[in-house]
């Protein structure tokens, strides 16, 4: 979805839709919300910008399990 070239029209939108994954627990609000206000909120403000990159190196970061290939007897054939 593209976003407005005014600045005016991309904060409040971002900050709508982080006050918006904060009411997660609702049914139509989810708390999917909140990284892409962050998101958002990236492209004019500083702060939001270092706090994705930071959440962007962390999961960079992240160790993740190694997935090993099924033995023959365990797969079935």
């Amino acid at each position: 979805m593209p976003l407005p070239g005014s600045a005016l029209l991309r904060i409040p939108i971002g900050c709508l839709l982080i006050l918006g994954g904060c009411l997660g627990f609702l049914p139509v609000l989810g708390f999917w919300m909140i990284p892409v206000g962050l998101v958002v909120l990236s492209i004019d403000l500083p702060a939001a910008r270092r706090l994705r990159r930071r959440g962007e190196v962390r999961w960079g970061r992240r160790k993740w399990p190694r997935r090993r290939a099924p033995k023959k007897n365990e797969a079935g054939g």
